[in-house]
């Protein structure tokens, strides 16, 4: 009798990757950062700069604001994640349900937001039964990890039961993230609307959107 193949792994990001970016989302979640930013006490001329900052040194805004300003995780999650009105805006997508139900790996969401905010858009979509689990980011534990750092996708193969980095596949709409799991071992596809071609040339898939990924990579879908 045959050995079991190893189960291949597929990890999806949420946050304008699974949705498209011209929602708003992003732009909504940015002013509520900075309007939190200001209740803390950054005043209205650096608040903006200061956010940016910590994003960029941090990989998330809220790190930087736990790190130097001690706000509580679960305040700022209410404040800023949880007053999103995804309900409003993201609505059932039944082109990406029949994608993902196509697609011959394991499905797993890989993201840098909240557990509460990942399921909310995961449910909106209606597509939150599709995945065995999510990697994300927990703001209570302390400096918690997250994309683009390596440690970030150790603990998704980890909670993910997957061994070897090249049973990994991975899409995201950052190219830092993509980059960071190419570097690690992963198959990884770039998903972004400013992308005019599907990349062929690049030296990894680059689709405009989540729904092309069979065209990136015909080989894990039926």
């Amino acid at each position: 009798m045959g050995s079991m193949q190893p189960e291949r792994v597929f990890f999806f990001d949420i946050e304008n990757c699974l949705y498209a970016p011209d929602l708003g989302i992003a732009q909504m979640m940015k002013k509520r950062i900075y309007a939190f930013g200001r209740e803390i006490g950054l005043d209205e001329a650096s608040v903006v700069k200061t956010c940016g900052s910590y994003y960029r040194d941090y990989g998330l805004s809220v790190r930087g604001l736990i790190k130097h300003h001690q706000v509580d995780p679960a305040e700022f999650n209410d404040k800023v994640d949880g007053s999103l009105p995804l309900e409003d805006i993201i609505k059932p997508d039944l082109e990406l349900r029949a994608m993902l139900e196509s697609i011959r790996t394991r499905r797993w969401a890989f993201t840098n937001a909240g557990i509460d905010h990942a399921r909310r858009v995961l449910k909106c979509l209606g597509v939150d039964d599709l995945f065995e689990g999510i990697t994300y980011c927990d703001y209570t534990e302390p400096d918690f990890p997250c994309k683009p750092e390596r440690i970030a996708y150790e603990r998704a193969m980890c909670e993910a039961g997957v061994d070897d980095p090249q049973l990994c596949y991975f899409a995201d709409d950052s190219a830092k993230n993509v980059e960071a799991a190419l570097c690690f071992g992963w198959t990884a596809v770039l998903v972004s609307p400013a992308i005019r071609s599907l990349g062929e040339d690049a030296t990894h898939p680059q689709i405009r959107r989540i729904h092309e990924l069979p065209e990136a990579l015909p080989q894990l879908f039926s």
